[in-house]
């Protein structure tokens, strides 16, 4: 059972590198831009790849009447979203510790694995919601208004996940460092969830 605890403590503290690590990364790539213009999605607001980036893809957006990207105090998520990482490591490490001491079965390791599965899906679609509205709430007077072949205003939301076409560029959507590590450290939390029920059963 030490063994399984202490691939939980580990597992919920890796999620602490959302505070460090980028969590997300949109990439915009196009003939005229060799280098790709890229957001870094931090738990805790934007950054450009590069020095310019939020600067020219905001500067690009502004002719289809698409919405400066947000600034940290203008997105209630990226206030709480940090809290909510940093309660669900500290109270992921605890139950480690106490499972240490005999104070608590494997079950909580489930149970909090369950939790932060479905904080991180509520997170998702909060995202995607997100890009949805950026690239649809388009400004009317905006100095390019381009139409599907049906009529109806083009959509230039980026994917939530994965390539996708928007007009002459190229977007893609993926996890980052910081992404990768929490979803490795779920696993971690997972595995020791089946280790330390495995040692249940053979001690009956």
């Amino acid at each position: 059972m030490k063994k399984a605890s202490i691939l939980m403590i580990i597992g919920s503290a890796m999620l602490l590198s959302l505070f460090v690590f980028p969590m997300w990364n949109i990439r915009l790539g196009a003939p005229q831009y060799p280098e790709p213009l890229g957001i870094d999605i931090y738990i805790n607001g934007l950054r450009g790849e590069s020095e310019f980036d939020i600067q020219n893809i905001d500067g690009l957006n502004h002719y289809i009447g698409m919405k400066t990207l947000p600034k940290p105090e203008e997105m209630w998520e990226f206030s709480v979203f940090p809290l909510v990482i940093l309660a669900m490591s500290i109270m992921g490490i605890l139950i480690g510790f106490l499972s240490i001491a005999g104070k608590l079965s494997s079950n909580w390791f489930l149970l909090w694995f369950v939790l932060m599965s479905i904080l991180g899906i509520l997170g998702m679609y909060d995202f995607n919601q997100w890009l949805v509205a950026y690239g649809t709430d388009l400004d009317p007077n905006a100095i390019m208004k381009l139409l599907n072949p049906d009529g109806t205003p083009m959509k230039y939301n980026p994917p939530l996940m994965g390539h996708k076409k928007l007009l002459n560029f190229d977007a893609y959507s993926y996890p980052r460092l910081g992404g990768v590590l929490m979803g490795i450290g779920m696993i971690f939390t997972l595995t020791a969830y089946f280790i330390g029920r495995s040692k249940v059963i053979k001690t009956r």
